[in-house]
């Protein structure tokens, strides 16, 4: 059997343990021991799980993964978002749709609080949807907002995504969060701009708010200011000492997760269910993601002792004459086809053993890729017919808001995330000048 033929066997089996509901990381594994078992016998079988054990416990960068986690939901658990959506409704809502590019805001500071999109959809439905289709937003302008505000959590950094991404890619951590910086405010700049402008010809869709509820003292409103950018701050003092080389990265995530930890204790929102319901969270999702990276790393071994990354780059550039551009730009595209059915951690696993080696061959930067392939899910993830974020959102929405609203809310703000994913394609400067200029210094 060739070994092209090994390696479709492989995907085969895994998407057709997938479709019948088997874990991720189960299917993944399962598949790769397998393989290695009936390729190298029973020794390189069992070698293979356990070096890619042990090659998981040595990667230092992974004591990340549970410091930011914890951070994240340190601030989410105490309510600090809380604080966060009243600054913006007192600051933004003095102008016609003000309310929604507040919650694209909040979804920029969630996002850099926790670095997971869920946890951004969960807090922009429980705080922004009631309050903003009480004050009669459209119901379908502020879903796509608050869809689109939470896909932003896997870009902005510390993304969760890019850690498990660096993992599998063998590229540094700091350097794909420093990438996903610009990209990431730039497409929360467009989201903005596409909102502000959506109002203004039609200002029914986001009407002004009421004086009485813009009427605040200016003590009160900037005692909201502090209050609300608290979060911002502890992204500040995390990431400032990396930025300037004083922490390493594990330290610098250290750092943040005592800094909310304190937050949360000053504010006295630090009680016994907060730090268990952390803790428990915490524990939940960076088990997740070990077993999903080890079950990754033992497939990615598989395909490169079998060399099909070499089989298949020959396949696209000799046999079928592609060029490099357009085996990238169908990359992107299988991605967004992927979305219908996986969530970004799944496609990023399944595909990065064949994909990173192959972009790596076609000369791309791998860094670059990276951010590439976080805006291709962010879109996968919002693409009809069965985008996960669409069913996240129908989930947590309330029953005036059908799944026809979901669907036709999310396709302005998909063409926007397109053209940013085209700027960031037609312009790598965009994601790689940060990681270039702070590395140089």
């Amino acid at each position: 059997m060739s070994y092209e033929l090994i390696a479709i066997l492989m995907f085969s089996t895994m998407m057709v343990m997938l479709a019948t509901g088997q874990r991720v990381f189960g299917a993944i594994g399962f598949v790769a021991v397998v393989a290695a078992l009936l390729l190298w016998g029973d020794r390189g079988g069992y070698d293979l799980g356990f070096a890619a054990a042990m090659k998981l416990m040595k990667w230092y960068p992974l004591l990340t993964l549970p410091m930011f986690i914890f951070m994240g939901y340190v601030l989410s658990e105490s309510k600090i978002a809380d604080d966060l959506y009243r600054m913006f409704h007192v600051w933004t809502g003095g102008m016609a749709g003000g309310l929604a590019m507040g919650t694209i805001g909040l979804m920029v500071l969630v996002s850099a609080m926790n670095g997971l999109s869920v946890a951004g959809m969960a807090i922009g439905a429980t705080i922004a949807l009631p309050e903003l289709l009480k004050r009669n937003y459209d119901k379908r302008m502020v879903t796509g907002v608050i869809q689109a505000g939470s896909s932003l959590g896997i870009l902005v950094p510390p993304s969760v995504v890019l850690v498990l991404y660096a993992m599998i890619a063998r590229q540094p951590v700091g350097q794909l969060w420093l990438a996903g910086v610009f990209p990431g405010l730039m497409m929360a700049g467009l989201f903005v701009f596409y909102i502000w402008l959506r109002c203004r010809i039609t200002p029914t869709l986001g009407p002004v708010l009421p004086k009485a509820e813009r009427d605040v003292a200016r003590a009160e409103k900037y005692r909201l200011l502090r209050a609300g950018l608290l979060p911002l701050f502890i992204f500040a003092v995390m990431i400032i000492p990396f930025v300037n080389g004083w922490t390493s990265l594990v330290e610098s995530s250290a750092i943040g997760a005592l800094a909310a930890f304190l937050a949360a204790v000053v504010r006295r929102r630090m009680t016994r269910q907060v730090f268990e319901n952390s803790l428990r969270n915490t524990l939940r999702i960076s088990c997740m993601f070990m077993w999903i990276i080890l079950a990754a790393l033992a497939f990615g071994a598989v395909f490169d002792g079998l060399g099909a990354v070499r089989a298949i780059e020959n396949l696209f550039t000799e046999r079928m004459g592609l060029s490099p551009w357009t085996i990238l730009i169908l990359m992107q595209l299988s991605f967004i086809l992927m979305g219908t059915f996986l969530d970004d951690t799944a496609m990023l696993v399944i595909v990065a053993p064949l994909y990173v080696p192959l972009v790596d061959a076609l000369g791309f930067n791998l860094i670059w890729y990276g951010v590439l392939y976080t805006i291709t899910t962010q879109i996968a993830y919002m693409t009809p017919p069965f985008g996960y974020n669409l069913f996240l959102m129908r989930a947590m929405a309330p029953p005036e808001v059908t799944l026809g609203d979901i669907y036709r809310s999310i396709i302005p703000f998909v063409g926007v995330m397109i053209v940013a994913l085209s700027l960031v394609i037609s312009f790598p400067e965009i994601a790689l000048w940060l990681p270039g200029y702070v590395y140089a210094n």
